[in-house]
């Protein structure tokens, strides 16, 4: 009888070693497979058991959470979302998340490692700590101006400081709540469709996932590569381009929509917005000169994230003369998402320094502690300080006397330009209305705002679209706000 208790014994001793290897052997190298399989709900269950932490505007949460009592507990609300929907982006049950709520994620899930401050205490408790908070560079009066002055039109904002590169507002119009996609029912399902099927494409973040034909703004980059090369050395001596401009190489003459462009100079070039004259300035910079200055702006960055990735804007490196004269008026291949050109303007406003954008001011634990602080740094000397110098003085003279006048702001110094960009088949598509600004008070050392704005309102009467319109009202609104703070 003992014998056969024993020989039990060590069979029960063998099936209990054999579970412990096969746990073992699950727990260790296939836990993250067994871990996101579909049929497995406890880490979605586990993600929602709390509420998310919050994204703050001007140090006051625009997101939160309301308790559903449901599996999946908690879900995101938003405070003003439309408004800041560009920044926030959403955090949906079903489709997941975007923007902020996508590129600060594991913080505010409470997943971040910086969160945990007792080494494998929620590992041992199966619990997790409190989400976090990012708190962004936005300010409220800003967005809000930039916002009210789109009214719903097509088109975009963008506002940097330019001693810093922190993004101050990010408007795209229209917009949409992302309330609507936070939870995983059949409402989402059915609110996600209509947002997608919608030709107004209101999820679609035009002021850093749209590139445009920026036009005429774009004769700042081509101004600065002429002084920085010494092409131009007198920005008043008058210059030896007829009106029309015959481009090179071909019998295509390009006119210009100011009088008295023949033989401007670059000053009065700037002023009036001539194509002629900036046409033909590009190409005695040539191809090389171009595209290095044109990339010093930020132009053919694969890789700029703020946190969220931005779209590339273009300036092509193989082109013919022709198509160089157009591409430095900002036509033919060259495209920009209005945060790039927000970035040209905060380049000659800062000197010529060109600061990295970033849209996280800091990131906090549940009790507000701070974790890390958004990083300051340098993406591109763009110009010589001597040429930023004197292109704030073209980009005044635009708005003091020029094609910007609606831009003025008493009270400061303001330095605008204006563009009106052809797009469609044959150019046959209603112009998209651009201004790039930026302004600084007049007892102040340094610029509050750079701002670059654009208007594609496919409503218009083609006859009333231009930068100084349509855009440069929304731009002097938005400086205001940054003036008045």
């Amino acid at each position: 009888m003992i014998r056969y208790i024993r020989w039990a014994a060590v069979a029960c001793v063998v099936l209990l070693a054999t579970l412990l290897v096969h746990t073992a052997r699950l727990q260790l190298s296939r836990a993250d497979e067994l871990a996101s399989n579909p049929a497995n709900r406890r880490a979605a269950i586990a993600r929602y058991a709390q509420p998310r932490g919050a994204i703050l505007v001007d140090a006051r949460p625009v997101t939160g959470s309301r308790d559903t009592k449901e599996q999946l507990r908690y879900e995101r609300t938003y405070l003003n979302g439309p408004l800041y929907a560009p920044v926030t982006g959403f955090a949906s049950q079903k489709y997941g998340t975007s923007f902020v709520e996508r590129a600060e994620d594991a913080l505010l899930a409470g997943e971040d490692p910086g969160l945990r401050t007792l080494p494998f205490w929620h590992e041992l408790a199966r619990t997790r700590p409190a989400g976090g908070g990012a708190a962004t560079t936005i300010r409220a009066a800003m967005q809000e101006a930039a916002y009210a002055g789109l009214d719903g039109k097509r088109g975009a904002v963008a506002a940097i400081e330019p001693a810093t590169g922190r993004i101050l507002a990010l408007v795209s119009s229209p917009s949409y709540d992302p309330g609507v996609l936070s939870g995983n029912g059949r409402t989402v399902t059915e609110a996600w469709e209509r947002l997608n099927a919608d030709p107004t494409r209101p999820m679609l973040n035009r002021a850093i996932r749209e590139s445009y034909p920026p036009g005429s703004t774009f004769k700042i980059v081509t101004a600065a590569a002429a002084l920085d090369a010494g092409v131009v050395t007198d920005v008043d001596a008058p210059t030896r381009t007829p009106d029309p401009y015959l481009l090179p190489g071909t019998r295509t003459r390009l006119p210009n929509a100011a009088k008295g462009c023949g033989h401007a100079s670059m000053a009065e070039a700037i002023e009036w917005s001539c194509n002629t004259v900036m046409a033909d300035i590009g190409v005695a910079i040539g191809l090389k000169g171009m595209t290095e200055a044109a990339e010093r702006f930020g132009f053919n960055d694969d890789g700029l994230r703020v946190p969220s990735w931005v779209t590339r804007s273009n300036f092509d490196t193989d082109m013919s003369r022709d198509q160089l004269a157009l591409s430095s008026i900002g036509q033919f291949n060259t495209k920009a998402t209005p945060l790039q050109m927000a970035m040209v303007a905060a380049a000659v406003a800062n000197g010529g320094t060109l600061k990295y954008p970033y849209l996280v001011d800091r990131t906090t634990d549940a009790l507000g502690h701070t974790l890390r602080h958004g990083r300051q740094r340098t993406l591109h000397q763009a110009m010589k300080p001597s040429t930023a110098l004197r292109l704030q003085r073209l980009m005044v003279k635009v708005v003091e006397e020029g094609t910007g006048r609606n831009a003025a702001i008493p009270g400061a110094v303001v330095g605008g330009k204006t563009g009106t960009a052809q797009h469609g088949v044959g150019n046959t598509g209603t112009p998209y209305a651009w201004f790039i600004a930026w302004a600084q008070a007049e007892d102040s050392a340094v610029p509050a705002a750079a701002v670059a704005v654009v208007v594609e309102d496919s409503r218009a009467v083609r006859a009333d679209i231009s930068g100084n319109d349509s855009a440069a009202p929304i731009a002097r609104a938005v400086l205001e706000a940054a003036l008045s703070g």
